[in-house]
């Protein structure tokens, strides 16, 4: 049947189209109803916009509607001209010498919908008749009244239903006026008039109604319409024949108790004491007129549909209390009635927000399940949408605190479109509530979100979110980014995560610092085991000790799973890095356990349980092994003093450096200071030359004595090493400048380092040094006894014989007059008591401009090459000697 209602929809497509005609509409499939015998009802689709809509179309070429004509002409011209919510509403229509086509909303027939109410239970079925005649004589009212016309053809053919379940008034084929008496002319020939005409058009004729009032017909007919709806299976009233009964109760049928007086006044044979459809009307909405009447008042359908249409003009009170009614009611609702009746009326009166807007979206979201999954989008979700733009915060706050129930029907690009751009605005809102709300929602709508909204503009909100006032505020972003950071990209997750749970760690209310541990705990899986174990068991170490037990426990909790997955993947881990050949990485030519990281065999295999334990096994780890070394090296051969004893020294010191300098015995020993800075304090050699009077059984410190020639060649090598380095310069550094410091950068300014430190008082050193030794010393001296290594003033130290002397001050310096030690040495050697060094004065470049900075570092720059140059010299001569 569908494929021959398919072909003949198409067959008048294609007939009207060969005629010439442009239709606004086009053509679905026929309505079957077959009671119509004027008009064939057809589903349509609008050209402009795709809406549905319902063509009625009249063919003159039909045997059986030739006469019909001018009927369907006068009802084309009288449904143009009417308007009215209850009337079947137009929109367009194409008219030719043969053929009429009626564009209208999309409606069905009133037959169709009868039969499938019959299933329902009686008491929902006659809530639904009412509602519908009251609809109907709403319409008749008015076509009574203000327009002064009788319909004339009252049945139910002539009635229709819209998408709402709403009936709607058609059959305008008999509409007429006493100004024009066409109607009454053509009425006659319609099918079955005299069925459904009254006893005075019967017995006088169709001319008979302009001496009565309009409506006095059409009351007759809405009787005969109640006993149809209500007794489909009934024959036409008994009254309706001559001698004209009055109906008895035992032909009531269905018909309510309360309706029944008006239905037999509704049938009274006498025009003039007859029931109008407006004064049925009038009886229906009554509420106090004493028994008989409100059966429309006290219907829940008109109470809902007069709720909704006066809404926006209601007070907060009568809006609380209807919306109470309607949200008690709603389940009882008709599903046509809830989604194209009620959904849109209340969607619309959301649009104003205020405080009903909390009350209103629930119950929008509850008629919205009635809407068929292809037409939500449409009919909920984009209204919804719409209403994120709105600045009222009671219809934001509505939409947020239920958008639990639409959220997983939004798509990707209506969330990143439409939505987020106004949700993020919640995030500054000036109420709390609003942020709060906003941070709770988006949980819900991250799934839809783009990655830049995901790990960008979103984190960039939740950052400052987590210093908000608001503790909950605070707590709900830790928690919501503890949700998000399985989502979150990979170097999101390593760049965001530990320092947002870290910042909750700290923070002064209880549940937010709980809610960090657990936010830690949930994204486990997001970090890696070395961050782990150098970022996220650091982090939450502190909690341990927190002065809340709750926080306590949940951190003892966290580091307990922590360990447990590091120890998983520790076991996978190999036992050792050192190659079988022996070496270390990164330290090539090591051999297998040399150096002091090697620990002994036995406190390998056996770990300690306990803090006495430890200390323990570090103290005879660290002796046991410089002892192994002392007696298989050292302690075989005899104590000596040459001045090319090799001191023992970690790996990762630079090597001595070897001179043939003259050698005494009464020198002091002078390590090299970046020597003296990289070697451990466990074997560091001028902290054992310093502590030569304490001595260890079977251990003597005194051995590692350093000769006094060996110091003596200290600092004429620092200076041969400062020769080499200048000779490399240009093969080692490519920007070919050492001098790297911007003079222009004040905050790169050294200057304050040029005044003098602390003064410190020297211990007295008991110590002979050869008048020799003194005088290379002091020559070399002399030759750079302005500048040290590091390029500032030098000051020469004071022998123990000369401490209480004052040094000569420096007109620069205001600090007490006692000399320094230069910063290179750590025992400064003896000056001579009765002709101490002149200090080179050097002008500070404290309180310089820039451009004198630059030219005082430029002119030592310049004086440290000339001092160079010399030194090269003077080994030169050395050699050629």
């Amino acid at each position: 049947m569908d494929y021959l209602r398919t072909l003949g929809s198409a067959a008048v497509s294609s007939l009207v189209q060969k005629s010439g005609l442009n239709l606004p509409f086009t053509l679905g499939g026929k309505v079957e109803d077959g009671s119509n015998e004027i008009w064939t009802l057809y589903d349509g689709t609008k050209r402009d916009d795709g809406s549905p809509v319902s063509v009625f179309e009249f063919d003159a070429n039909a045997p059986s509607r030739r006469n019909f004509m001018p009927l369907a002409k006068n009802a084309l011209r009288k449904l143009r001209t009417t308007r009215h919510p209850d009337v079947l509403k137009f929109m367009d229509a194409v008219e030719t010498d043969t053929t009429i086509h009626i564009m209208t909303e999309r409606v069905r027939p009133l037959r169709s919908a009868l039969q499938a109410w019959s299933s329902k239970s009686p008491k929902e079925r006659e809530e639904w008749l009412l509602w519908g005649l009251h609809r109907i004589s709403v319409a008749l009212a008015f076509v009574n009244g203000p327009c002064a016309s009788t319909h004339g053809n009252m049945r139910v053919q002539s009635i229709f239903i819209s998408p709402s379940g709403e009936w709607k008034l058609g059959g305008f084929e008999a509409l007429s006026n006493k100004d024009d008496m066409s109607g009454y002319y053509i009425a006659s020939s319609l099918p079955d008039s005299m069925k459904y005409a009254s006893p005075e058009v019967k017995k006088s004729g169709w001319f008979v109604l302009k001496e009565h009032d309009p409506g006095a017909l059409d009351g007759y007919s809405l009787g005969i319409l109640l006993n149809s709806v209500f007794n489909p299976s009934f024959p036409v009233p008994p009254t309706t024949e001559p001698p004209h009964p009055p109906p008895t109760a035992s032909s009531r049928g269905a018909i309510p108790a309360g309706l029944f007086p008006s239905f037999k006044r509704l049938l009274n044979p006498n025009p003039k004491g007859r029931l109008t459809p407006k004064g049925f009307l009038e009886i229906g909405m009554a509420e106090t007129a004493g028994e008989g009447s409100g059966f429309f008042a006290n219907n829940n359908l008109v109470k809902i549909c007069a709720g909704l249409d006066n809404f926006n003009i209601a007070s907060d009170a009568e809006k609380g209390t209807f919306l109470r009614t309607l949200k008690e009611s709603a389940s009882s609702f008709p599903p046509e009635f809830a989604s194209h009746r009620v959904l849109p009326s209340l969607i619309s009166a959301l649009e104003f927000g205020g405080a009903s807007a909390a009350s209103i979206l629930p119950l929008v979201l509850q008629m919205g399940k009635n809407v068929a999954p292809a037409d939500y989008s449409t009919q909920v979700l984009a209204p919804l949408t719409k209403l994120f733009a709105s600045s009222d915060r009671g219809t934001r706050m509505a939409l947020i605190d239920h958008m639990e129930e639409y959220s997983d029907k939004l798509d990707k690009k209506t969330v990143t479109d439409k939505i987020w751009p106004h949700l993020q605005t919640g995030f500054t809102d000036t109420v709390a509530v609003i942020r709060e709300a906003t941070v709770r929602s988006i949980i819900l709508l991250a799934p839809n979100f783009s990655d830049r909204i995901l790990n960008n503009d979103l984190l960039r909100h939740l950052a400052k979110m987590q210093s908000d006032p608001e503790a909950s505020i605070r707590t709900n972003t830790c928690i919501l980014l503890g949700r998000l950071g399985p989502t979150l990209g990979y170097n999101t997750k390593r760049k965001v995560l530990v320092p947002a749970f870290s910042r909750a760690l700290k923070d002064p209310f209880v549940h937010a610092r709980v809610a960090g541990l657990m936010a830690f705990m949930a994204t486990i899986d997001c970090f890696e085991p070395d961050e782990l174990a150098s970022k996220v068991v650091p982090s939450i170490s502190p909690s341990l000790v927190d002065k809340e037990k709750l926080v306590r426990d949940q951190a003892f909790k966290a580091i307990e799973l922590f360990m447990k997955r590091l120890e998983t993947h520790a076991a996978t881990m190999a036992e050792t890095v050192i190659a079988e050949n022996g070496e270390l990485p990164g330290v090539p030519g090591t051999p297998n356990g040399a150096g002091p990281w090697a620990p002994p065999a036995a406190a390998q295999g056996n770990l300690v349980n306990s803090a006495a334990g430890a200390a323990g096994a570090l103290a005879g780890w660290a002796i046991s092994s410089l002892g192994k070394k002392l007696v298989s090296s050292d302690l075989q051969t005899a104590i000596s003093s040459s001045p090319s004893l090799g001191i023992d020294r970690p790996i990762s010191a630079p090597p001595p450096v070897t001179l043939n300098a003259p050698s005494s015995s009464s020198n002091i020993a002078r390590p090299s200071p970046l020597a003296a800075a990289s070697t451990p304090d466990v074997l560091r050699p001028s902290s054992l030359a310093l502590g030569g009077a304490s001595k260890a059984k079977g251990l003597q410190l005194g051995a590692h004595k350093v000769p006094a020639s060996a110091s003596a060649a200290v600092f004429p090598t620092e200076l041969e090493d400062e020769v080499n380095a200048a000779t490399s310069i240009d093969a080692n550094n490519p920007w070919g400048n050492d001098d790297l410091m911007d003079v222009h950068a004040d905050e790169d300014d050294w200057s304050a380092f040029e005044t003098a430190p602390p003064i410190v008082e020297p211990k007295p050193v008991s110590i002979v040094a050869t008048q020799s030794l003194r005088s290379s010393m002091v020559s070399a001296h002399n030759q750079d006894s302005s500048w040290d290594d590091f390029g500032m003033a030098a000051v020469p130290a004071l022998s123990s014989a000369s401490q209480n002397r004052k040094a000569p001050t420096s007109s620069r310096m205001k600090s007490p007059p006692r000399a320094t030690p230069s910063p290179l040495s750590r025992v400064s050697s003896p000056a001579p008591a009765a002709s101490p060094t002149p200090v080179s004065s050097a002008a500070s470049t404290a309180g310089m401009s820039k451009e004198e900075k630059a030219a005082e570092l430029a002119r030592r720059k310049e004086e440290r090459k000339q001092r160079i140059a010399q030194l090269k010299e003077q080994k030169k001569n050395a050699g050629t000697k």
